[in-house]
């Protein structure tokens, strides 16, 4: 039985496009081709650069993303490039050699966000594939990142997801005193080589996502097409600023529908009436008499 299967992922980028495998090919470490000659280290990003149409290769926990030239259009030619990373991870090809990695430089910058109990710092890298939150160090323990950003006494909680980490502080500090030395740690743990999640965390991350999909489609159409709605228009605003947005339920009857805000929107009073108000015209507009009222709840 073949340890790898492979599934075929698009991203937001036309040029780029995503190969999950199902077993993790790195070991959560992230790294980037430009050429043949800098993949030396690497057997599968080697084969990948014999493709004339692959311009970089990315390499993170359980995905290998491509770039690819001008002259291939992914839809021609992502089925035998799947085939091909499947067939060499099943034969036994080697995605990184162990104790000679390049690892990804790492950049962070901080940015503000609607709630000024919280900042945004961003990574040129990947960190989850699914978001987490953790509201303490106990929750913390499958991430230890998140563990260790709560050593800092002024931390209150932490939120991760794709490539930004958003920490939200006690009054006792201000961002001014502390923004620099929380960069610098963050960007420190990511370059040495540090996991954001422990194994088992990872594999609690996986099952969270596939949970979702499950629950997505045991839902009844209104619901998903409310989820549609939020993933579509209101996500990436919310992402842009820190924080997430995530369907509870909703009510036919009252034709209520319930959603949690997370990360910088959560227990931010703004973003709270904002949201709410945005997103309760929006979904009114779009799903006309099956909605009229939204509630938001925090995190």
């Amino acid at each position: 039985m073949s340890k790898y299967t492979i599934t075929i992922k698009s991203t937001s980028n036309p040029k780029i496009i995503k190969f999950e495998c199902s077993d993790f090919i790195t070991d959560h470490s992230s790294f980037e081709f430009n050429n043949i000659d800098e993949a030396k280290n690497s057997p599968l990003a080697q084969q990948l650069f014999h493709l004339p149409f692959v311009k970089t290769v990315y390499m993170s926990g359980n995905f290998i993303a491509l770039e690819r030239y001008d002259i291939v259009e992914w839809e021609d030619v992502q089925e035998d490039v799947s085939s091909h990373i499947e067939g060499f991870l099943n034969r036994g090809g080697v995605a990184i050699e162990e104790g000679q990695k390049k690892k990804l430089p790492v950049t962070i910058y901080a940015e503000s966000t609607p709630n000024p109990a919280v900042l945004k710092f961003v990574s040129n890298k990947p960190l989850v594939e699914q978001l987490v939150e953790f509201s303490s160090i106990e929750e913390a323990k499958s991430s230890p990142l998140a563990t260790k950003l709560f050593h800092f006494p002024f931390v209150k909680s932490v939120f991760i997801d794709e490539n930004y980490v958003s920490v939200t502080k006690y009054d006792i500090a201000e961002w001014n005193d502390i923004t620099m030395e929380l960069r610098e740690f963050i960007r420190n743990f990511l370059e040495e080589g540090n996991a954001v999640l422990s194994s088992d965390g990872l594999t609690v991350n996986q099952s969270e996502k596939r949970k979702q999909q499950q629950e997505f489609d045991n839902l009844d159409d209104t619901s998903k097409q409310i989820i549609k709605i939020l993933d579509e228009f209101v996500k990436p605003a919310v992402a842009s600023d820190g924080g997430n947005i995530q369907f509870e339920s909703y009510d036919a009857d009252t034709k209520r529908v319930r959603v949690i805000l997370q990360g910088a929107c959560s227990g931010c009073p703004s973003s709270t009436i904002t949201l709410k108000n945005g997103i309760e015209t929006m979904l009114r507009e779009m799903m006309r008499d099956k909605v009229e009222t939204v509630e938001a709840i925090n995190g």
